[in-house]
């Protein structure tokens, strides 16, 4: 898996090996679905604080297509760890879409025999 990092801010780029370090553990049992991974982080009002460290992660597969999450919190750790919860929980669930073997639901077996299902 290819990990790209992009910041502007002097600050994050002190957490490139944390977020190789994070993607790669994150990813780590599905990583074959994940080429290649973008992340960046944005101060969103600058130095004024409050809650504006932004992190925005864009997956490349092959296999569900391309996805863009993002994150906003008081700390790029915290926003980097929310962004990478929602992309892996996107990821899995569009994954198993594409491969559900599940048996198909009573009421459209029944549709399909002609009988009418009550309620």
């Amino acid at each position: 898996m290819q990990v790209f990092f992009k910041s502007r801010d002097p600050q994050a780029h002190e957490m490139q090996d944390l977020v190789q370090r994070r993607m790669r553990f994150v990813f780590r049992r599905i990583d074959w679905l994940v080429p290649k991974a973008t992340v960046q982080l944005s101060d969103v009002n600058g130095p004024r604080g409050g809650i504006d460290k932004r992190c925005q992660i864009e997956i490349k597969s092959d296999v569900v297509g391309n996805i863009v999450v993002a994150s906003t919190a008081r700390d790029w750790r915290t926003a980097l760890d929310q962004a990478l919860s929602r992309a892996v929980r996107f990821l899995t669930r569009q994954w198993r879409r594409g491969t559900d073997n599940r048996r198909p639901r009573q009421r459209a077996i029944a549709l399909s025999h002609g009988e009418e299902q009550p309620g």
